[in-house]
């Protein structure tokens, strides 16, 4: 329904954004900087001296500088958050740019705006920022387009400020208006067509966003099906997700680690694995893989009761199995028992929870499972606990988790992208519905054509 009114505007937009803070700090607190190690010491996080260089040194960029390239650059990126919600943004921007023939000008991921190389965050020490490609790799970070795509390739803002001395910067709230922001009537595809006529109508190859502004794309749209299932024929169609890579920095963290959720019993050899295992749409055989947040993330789930807060849009694809409807008893600041029991369930399952469904899905599962991978941010001795309940309630031939993984100091800072490839090729996936990072996951196994029901939630 569309507000009629400041004051319901106004009360509506106050709910989104205490739930988004809530889950911007929620994740922050979780799967980043939640670790068992002390990382604040003698030894300071990777700077990526190398990965930044090979940024800065793209073969296309000699070319970019003698023609005339027209360029997108979203310097308004989401920081100070979780990777699921970040990388939603450059997902989103890198479609705008596709689909107005210009270049994506990509930046860093930003923990800390300061210009400060370190953050110490509650006496752990991470960097303030990471170069994008240590995380993506392809077309997003300057990788070759597809044949027959003429969309210009990507450039680092850097090489943008050089080509780009004075851009046109184009203020975010001059296209979104209230309306087009918070109105349930307003779909992201209205959104997306706005922009698109809007950088169209601009003749200047330079173009910036305002980087004060908020996001073209905020927090909200991504938890609103109604509005947010309407961009998907646009995502569906471009190149920028469907060819979407992870880093080489990934790739070889996954090559290291992939004895913990790549079976090797024979009896999985129906589908060839081997070589072509790093390929992001081959699936991995015989693997189910969860998400299961632990840390604070149970507080997050008490405020997503009170708020009435439904699963993020991509959890909720119409032909799911699992499905979560809100209960009448939550919302508007407040929560019955039951309520907040129901959304425990499914936010922050019990170690009897996680086996009962784990139970559940491996034997409604249609590929015979015998591998397990938990992507968490739990304490070591509580995984160890999840780890020995799973075994003994159901044989399996390995189950591996987060806390198992050797990495490099460089890998330790973006493992979480690491779990994103190993639950984007896993022949089932039990995701959290209320987080980023699932939704994101969900997306790309969609995309790769994996059948919904092995797109599972708590």
């Amino acid at each position: 329904m569309a507000w009629c009114g400041f004051t319901r505007r106004g009360s509506r937009f106050l709910a989104l954004a205490i739930l988004v803070a809530i889950s911007v700090i929620a994740y922050i607190r979780g799967y980043i900087v939640d670790s068992e190690e002390p990382i604040l010491g003698n030894r300071l996080p990777p700077l990526y001296e190398k990965v930044r260089a090979n940024e800065q040194r793209l073969p296309h960029y000699k070319e970019y500088q003698q023609r005339t390239v027209k360029y997108f650059f979203a310097a308004n990126h989401a920081h100070s958050s979780g990777w699921g919600n970040v990388m939603q943004d450059f997902l989103m921007m890198g479609l705008l740019a596709h689909a107005t023939n210009r270049s994506f000008v990509f930046g860093d991921y930003v923990w800390n705006p300061d210009g400060s190389q370190y953050t110490d965050y509650n006496g752990k020490l991470i960097p303030s920022r990471i170069p994008l490609s240590a995380l993506l790799g392809g077309l997003m970070v300057g990788g070759p387009m597809p044949t027959g795509d003429d969309t210009p390739r990507a450039v680092s803002k850097e090489f943008f400020h050089t080509v780009c001395p004075n851009p046109t910067v184009l203020q975010v709230p001059d296209v979104n208006t209230d309306e087009m922001r918070f109105s349930d009537d307003i779909s992201a595809a209205y959104v997306f067509d706005t922009w698109v006529e809007k950088i169209n109508s601009i003749e200047d190859p330079c173009l910036m966003l305002d980087p004060t502004n908020n996001q073209v794309f905020e927090f909200w749209i991504f938890g609103n099906k109604n509005r947010l299932f309407s961009i998907w024929p646009y995502i569906v169609n471009s190149p920028v997700a469907t060819h979407w890579e992870w880093s080489p920095l990934i790739q070889d963290a996954y090559k290291t680690n992939r004895h913990l959720f790549q079976p090797t019993s024979s009896r999985f050899s129906a589908r060839p694995f081997g070589s072509e295992i790093e390929n992001t749409t081959t699936p991995i055989p015989g693997l189910l893989a969860l998400h299961v947040r632990r840390g604070d993330f149970k507080d997050h789930c008490l405020h997503l009761a009170r708020w009435g807060a439904n699963w993020h849009a991509f959890n909720s694809f119409p032909g799911f199995r699992d499905k979560f409807n809100p209960p009448p008893d939550a919302g508007k600041g407040e929560a019955s028992d039951t309520a907040i029991d129901i959304y425990v369930r499914h936010c922050y399952p019990s170690i009897e929870q996680i086996v009962e469904k784990v139970r559940q899905v491996r034997m409604e599962a249609t590929d015979n499972l015998g591998y397990l991978y938990i992507m968490t941010n739990g304490a070591i001795p509580w995984v160890e606990e999840l780890k020995a309940a799973l075994a003994v309630d159901m044989n399996w031939d390995h189950v591996g988790s987060s806390r198992d993984l050797k990495l490099s100091w460089e890998q330790k800072f973006v493992a979480q992208a690491m779990d994103m490839l190993v639950a984007q090729k896993a022949d089932v996936f039990i995701g959290n519905g209320w987080s980023s990072l699932t939704s994101n996951v969900v997306m790309l196994r969609v995309l790769q054509g994996f059948e919904p029901d092995t797109n599972r939630f708590w």
